[in-house]
This record gives C-alpha cells, structure tokens and sequence, in this order.
C-alpha cells in the first residue's frame, strides 16, 4: 500500500473520523464502522486532509483537470484545501468553486461561489463519501450547465465498497452512468488490512472481533 493511504487512515483514525463500534448509515443498515467527516475542525487537520486529496488527484488524473467543485456543504472546505495542497505540493494553481444550496436572487445571482465554468474546463468533483450518489448526480447539471465543460472525475476520501442502487458500488455506479473516472484515498479492504490488529498511539481500534464483524457486514451488503 502507498505510504500516504496509510498516512491517511491513521489520521483518520486520529482525528475522530473514522471510528468502529456500532453505528446505523444514512441508508438504514447497522454498521460496525462509520466515517465523518463532519468531525474534522482544525486549520491543521484541513492542511492535512487537502494533502492527500491532492496525492490521490494527482496519482489518479495528473493534469486532466483544471477546476475542483465541492458541492455544499461538506464538500466546500474540501475543494477549497484540495486546491491549495495541489498549488503547495504538486505546483498545480487549480480554480475551485462550489454551490448555494439556493440560488441568490441579488447582487451577481447564480448559484456558484468562486470560480465560473466555462467552455473547455474540466472538472473534478470532490466528495466526502458516496453511499447512493445522490449529490453527485445533483451537481452533475449545475457542472453542465455552461456548453462545452466536461466532468472530470469524482475523488472522495474512502469508498465502503458497498452496493449503490443496484449490484454495483456507489462509485462504480457513477463512473458507469456518467463516463468519467471515480476514485477513492482509500476503501475499506486496505483500511481494514492495514488497521487489523494494529496500535495506533497505544490502542488497536480493530481487533479481531471487530474484523469478524465487519466480515459479517461485508458478506451483506459489499457489491459484486
């Protein structure tokens, strides 16, 4: 496993998002494993967070993109430290922009903040985690709305892995419907390969009867 997927599972794990016992999902099931991403809430975090964003950016699609989009509201600050760490660690100045959730009626209008789409641009959406795709899809037409822009791609932190609304995973579900690529930091087979059974600041957070039931849930619902 690369060095920075194993950085940000730890750090995951340190700041309180990516946690084990037992949780239920937007979605209804009961889960041993739950990551929020509501929890990070330091200028340090975001610093870090942005960094490996932007390595799985540049590992996965280089320079085929040029305009990041962070749909509201957790995806705002993550579009926003991702353009930054691309500028910072890869030299890349990336325009960044996300969505009101209601269009403003004064002043400029519109429903983007920051950068406005134009023919030729390319864009990447950032996400946090996609379980049905359901934002996805809705800033698909926000992205289009102006002729001639293409979408990119789709990054979020961790994939589960899990079926969307059909067979497949949420994220191969996307890719398949819309063409473009969709990649995670990293999903939940290396988060429990690397984290079974290891000490993380003196304490292992997935011991073997969490592994077991994390099997069980995956013999459930993991895709196809």
């Amino acid at each position: 496993m690369d060095e920075y997927k194993k950085e940000f599972i730890e750090f995951m794990v340190r700041s309180r998002v990516l946690t084990f016992g037992d949780f239920v999902t937007k979605s209804g099931r009961k889960t041993p494993f739950f990551i929020n991403t509501g929890n990070y809430s330091t200028g340090a975090q975001l610093e870090k967070l942005g960094r490996y964003y932007a390595e799985a950016l540049h590992r996965n699609l280089e320079g085929g993109f040029n305009v990041l989009y962070g749909p509201a509201y957790k995806g705002i600050p993550l579009a926003v430290t991702a353009s930054i760490a691309l500028n910072a660690h890869h030299s890349r100045d990336v325009a960044f922009c996300f969505n009101r959730k209601e269009a403003k009626d004064h002043g400029e209008g519109g429903v983007l903040i920051g950068h406005k789409f134009r023919a030729g641009d390319k864009v990447v959406i950032i996400e946090d985690v996609t379980t049905a795709g359901t934002s996805v899809r809705e800033s698909i037409p926000i992205i289009k709305n102006t002729a001639g822009v293409e979408v990119a791609g789709l990054v979020v932190s961790v994939d589960r892995m899990e079926r969307g609304m059909g067979e497949k995973s949420a994220l191969s579900e996307l890719r398949d419907e819309f063409g473009f690529l969709a990649f995670p930091i990293v999903n939940i087979v290396e988060i429990v390969d690397y984290l079974h059974n290891r000490e993380i600041d003196g304490s292992v957070v997935l011991d073997d009867e969490i592994l077991e039931r994390i099997k069980e849930y995956r013999e459930k619902y993991a895709c196809s």
